[in-house]
């Protein structure tokens, strides 16, 4: 006989109730996203809850908080006092907002460590006094607008995102029909090209999308997207959306599921959260720009925020019946993540790279090599081909400053276009430590366009970044990100006089150079044959990133005036590879080779055709294990 949703919501409580302490005074139990959360009126337990979860959380397999009933809460002006007159004036306090709906205080401090006190004695000392669950974030070193919305999103729609965690729950913990007896990987975008990366994961009554991308150069529409069209897609059976990082070709058309009727769920690491908030509002301006429609809008924007669950590297999620997530550090850019499913009671697990660095940069670690189980690996194939080996790190870093010395010496400028996150970062720390080592000849480095906005949310979660950053930011009240090498431009009028001035280095977006003040500086500079372009990233095919790389030597621009004019690139063309966030082809192969357990299959995207076709089958050759490479709009079973 099947249960019902009410039958297993009935066992839930019973077990909650019997194993709770007889005086908690429990009011209500609900489902709250992937967790459960008990509310109760002894205030006690509120200070005492992992010892008194541990038993039931055992028992039930299930992530549990323990949240105060309205009753017994202070009123919020009052509780406010309460915390300002607890909180040490060290910790800095910026803003206190409450949520109703989950009794919670949201405490935003320059310092957390202070506001949450020895051994969170400030914290315990805040729910004893006011009832409330306090919660501490960092308030950024550098004002982030971005962060500052998404948490007044979250503030006044707390109701809306009560109710969505609550739907969340009861889907992820309704009674299925059977267990899950098969696994099967759908692909939808980003197989045997790059961009656009999406797939679907089904197992018995779980069904769940890893990414949701567009592809930036694509020339032909039916190519910019993932085929939603496949006959196995279905908003209204899809559990949830997992977003492995934040460039647009993996986060860039999630808003449009939630204008066609989505409702459900997305997964990703916190900073994943606020940078594709970034990236997303960014391509709705250059799209209103630019005079072209857009296939999502702000307030699609705006849901994505409200139906985001943030997780933590390294814990354990449900996120389907038959589904358990985990993401783990990929090194690639702030808050990137490997995703790790296990399904069924180890029925199969998977892991997706995602982009992926398996090698220690200047900002980010190395990416995770171990998990608990893995059957299936899904790796990027971006620089996967026989020649794309990058120089060690430290000739990357000379030839940069060589190119930055040498352009100064004709009192040139140097342009370096980039993604707004990851690898301007990447950027900024390396000039600033070749100038500050005298290597590299003191210039003002100009910061253009998102980066500003970027570097600030990187300041936000310094405990994503390398130890020596982290200890930094978060002990020595040092931020490297605020270097007296640094000029932020705050608006456009400024550039003028940036192009009129002295020998300088400009880094702005966008990487491809298919919009942003990348494009306007590129203009202004790409006549004189003083100034140099330099290349840090990926190009891809198309963008006119790749078609100026490759010897484009006349470029039709809009000019100020908003006519089209051809523009001359008379300046120096460089493109220095090896600070890719990606994986080279040896750190591919050395991943793999060091990844623990063993998959016993492979299978290859988000790589040019001939590039992932090649690498799979180095990857057969070398390890003797079954890889393969799909097309997009294929369908394998896993299990």
């Amino acid at each position: 006989m099947t249960r019902t949703y009410n039958d297993v919501s009935a066992k839930i409580r019973e077990t909650i109730v019997e194993h709770m302490p007889k005086d908690a005074e429990i009011t209500r139990i609900e489902f709250e996203g992937p967790r459960l959360a008990i509310y109760v009126r002894n205030v006690n337990l509120l200070s005492e809850q992992s010892y008194v979860v541990t038993e039931i959380v055992n028992l039930l397999h299930k992530r549990i908080v323990i949240r105060s009933d309205q009753s017994i809460r202070l009123p919020e002006r009052e509780a406010e006092g309460y915390i300002r007159k607890l909180i040490p004036p060290e910790a800095e306090v910026t803003g206190i907002n409450f949520d109703p709906s989950l009794g919670e205080v949201v405490v935003e401090a320059k310092k957390p460590g202070v506001a949450i006190g020895k051994e969170a004695s400030v914290l315990q000392q805040v729910v004893k006094e006011t009832r409330w669950r306090p919660r501490i974030l960092r308030a950024p070193p550098l004002h982030s607008k971005i962060i500052s919305s998404t948490r007044h999103i979250l503030h006044t729609e707390s109701e809306e995102r009560s109710r969505i965690l609550r739907d969340v729950g009861e889907r992820i913990f309704r009674p299925t029909f059977s267990k899950a007896g098969y696994v099967r990987l759908v692909t939808l975008g980003a197989f045997r090209e790059v961009g656009r990366a999406a797939m679907l994961i089904q197992a018995g009554d779980s069904t769940v999308l890893l990414d949701c991308g567009i592809n930036p150069g694509a020339q032909d529409p039916s190519h910019a997207y993932p085929r939603f069209d496949a006959d196995e897609f279905d908003l209204e059976k899809l559990d949830g959306v997992v977003i492995s990082h934040a460039h647009l070709d993996h986060c860039g058309i999630l808003p449009f599921l939630y204008k066609y009727g989505y409702d459900g769920p997305i997964y990703c690491s916190e900073p994943t959260q606020v940078l594709m908030t970034l990236h997303q509002l960014d391509y709705l301006d250059v799209h209103s720009r630019e005079g072209e429609h857009s296939p999502f809008d702000q307030k699609d924007v705006r849901e994505v925020v409200t139906h985001t669950i943030p997780l933590r590297y390294n814990v354990v999620t449900d996120v389907a019946p038959d589904i358990k997530l985990t993401l783990h550090n990929a090194g690639h850019i702030l808050g990137s993540s490997i995703v790790h499913l296990h399904i069924g009671e180890g029925l199969h697990n998977i892991v997706y790279s995602a982009d992926f660095k398996f090698g220690r940069t200047m900002m980010l670690d190395s990416a995770m090599a171990q998990f608990p189980r893995a059957e299936t690996l899904i790796i990027e194939s971006t620089y996967g081909g026989p020649d794309d080996i990058m120089p060690d790190r430290e000739g990357v870093e000379g030839k940069l400053v060589s190119i930055v010395n040498e352009t100064a010496e004709k009192n040139g400028k140097v342009l370096i276009p980039v993604p707004a996150v990851g690898r301007a970062q990447e950027i900024m720390l390396v000039l600033d430590a070749y100038m500050k080592n005298g290597a590299l000849r003191e210039l003002p480095i100009y910061i253009e366009g998102m980066v500003n906005e970027a570097t600030a949310i990187h300041t936000a979660f310094p405990e994503y970044l390398v130890r020596d950053i982290k200890e930094q930011i978060l002990h020595q009240d040092l931020n490297p990100f605020q270097s007296e090498y640094f000029h932020p431009v705050t608006h456009p009028g400024d550039r003028d006089e940036i192009v009129a001035g002295g020998p300088c280095v400009i880094i702005a977006t966008s990487g491809m150079m298919e919009g942003g003040p990348a494009i306007d500086y590129f203009r202004r500079l790409a006549p004189d044959p003083r100034n140099t372009l330099a290349y840090v990233s990926y190009q891809v095919e198309g963008t006119l990133g790749n078609r100026i790389k490759n010897g484009l030597k006349e470029v039709s621009l809009f000019g100020p005036d908003g006519k089209m004019e051809m523009v001359k690139c008379n300046m120096r063309v460089e493109s220095i590879e090896g600070f890719s966030g990606h994986s080279d082809r040896n750190q591919l192969l050395g991943f793999i080779k060091r990844m623990m357990p063993k998959p016993t299959r492979i299978i290859v995207n988000h790589g040019e055709r001939r590039k992932s076709e090649l690498f799979a089958q180095n990857v057969n050759r070398i390890f003797g294990i079954k890889t393969v490479v799909p097309d997009v709009l294929e369908s394998l079973r896993l299990r």
